[in-house]
């Protein structure tokens, strides 16, 4: 088969990078193609990809329009010399050019359609079919939904695809120390209109009350405060869950690492606006019990959410069993896919007959957790 892959953000690399694998070691053609964001380049270094957006755009709508525009045309003239069999991504240039030239699209969606309605309703008409855990509601776009048991994140930090080390964080973070890492992200994105989350307020007296504990560690999308600099590590973006794992807590305004945290057994903690919204994120912290989201107007709250983890004895160790049972409850999601797309449309028909037929693709657990 052909496949052509469209990256708007490094999570997306890691949602796609063990699914890319797998299609080329069953010898089809693999074409990635990306819109340039945060350290997505980064991430692709070695790798051969079509940048259709070089520039970062602004966030004001003109500039999110004319971005989309320029975008869909450098991916139209692609995609008419590809010519793929089929199209994954979680960007509406997939689906409309593939619209335009009777190419399937698969857009893996995991935010509720309602919370981010002005991208739904200008992607979600078009796409061929739609890919969601069900922990998230797309509205009158269920039924052209195919849900599964899990979240974007399995697909890359399952044990199968994922093993911590050490020694790939070790010459930047101090792994004999106990340590907690702090996240600041742009929040910039259309959706992110009008959302607030950590302020350097905040952010010191966070400091001030993990100081005693071990070690502290800042990653941002943005230019922090002179005061914290001291704290930020620039990482390698691909040894970032590495740290997450090994962190003792994780405290930030992102979605994806604050999901990422709890699926590494590191208690995470999300303050922004985006709080009781997201249905991933309500099942993570209601279901699992893996995380905590506070909104940012509730900055005592957050402390003394901070002070009561850290005075759990083996605070670790109760999230790693956490853990355990989310792996046994959901599936491996780069093996469905894998099938969903090597059995297009056939898959897609199977799975809408019977609701049950994905939990084939299930987590088997291994001893990867070691003591901390």
């Amino acid at each position: 088969m052909k496949i052509l892959i469209q990256l708007n953000h490094p999570a997306h690399y890691h949602l796609f990078s063990n699914p890319i694998k797998e299609f080329r070691k069953r010898n089809h053609t693999v074409l990635i193609t990306i819109k340039e964001k945060d350290v997505l380049s980064k991430l692709l270094e070695g790798e051969k990809y079509l940048n259709i957006a070089p520039k970062y755009r602004k966030s004001n709508k003109l500039s999110i329009l004319l971005n989309l525009i320029r975008s869909e045309l450098k991916l139209y003239k692609i995609i008419k010399n590809f010519k793929p069999n089929v199209m994954l991504g979680t960007s509406p240039e997939i689906v409309h050019t593939g619209c335009l030239l009777n190419i399937p699209s698969i857009f893996f969606g995991e935010d509720d359609a309602k919370e981010v309605l002005m991208g739904t309703s200008i992607i979600y008409p078009f796409a061929s079919v739609i890919v969601s855990p069900k922990s998230v509601d797309n509205w009158i776009w269920n039924k052209k939904t195919i849900f599964y048991e899990g979240y974007h994140e399995l697909a890359y930090l399952n044990p199968k695809y994922f093993r911590p080390d050490k020694n790939k964080i070790k010459n930047i973070i101090d792994v004999s120390k106990p340590y907690f890492i702090l996240r600041f992200s742009n929040l910039s994105a259309w959706h992110d209109r009008g959302k607030k989350g950590l302020s350097e307020e905040v952010a010191k007296e966070i400091i001030r009350m993990l100081k005693p504990f071990g070690n502290i560690y800042i990653t941002s999308e943005k230019k922090i405060p002179k005061e914290l600099e001291k704290y930020q590590i620039q990482i390698d973006p691909i040894d970032i869950h590495h740290a997450l794992y090994y962190a003792n807590m994780f405290i930030g305004d992102s979605q994806t690492m604050t999901i990422e945290a709890g699926i590494l057994g590191t208690p995470s903690l999300r303050f922004n606006d985006f709080v009781g919204r997201l249905g991933c994120m309500e099942e993570l912290e209601h279901e699992y019990g893996l995380t905590i989201g506070i909104k940012s107007k509730e900055p005592e709250r957050l402390f003394k959410s901070i002070d009561e983890l850290l005075n759990i004895e083996d605070l670790k160790g109760e999230w790693r069993k956490k853990t355990n049972r989310l792996f046994f409850e959901n599936i491996d999601l780069t093996q469905l896919i894998v099938w969903l797309v090597e059995n297009y449309p056939e898959s897609i028909e199977i799975l809408k007959r019977n609701d049950d037929n994905e939990r084939t693709f299930e987590i088997h657990p291994t001893n990867w957790i070691e003591e901390i």
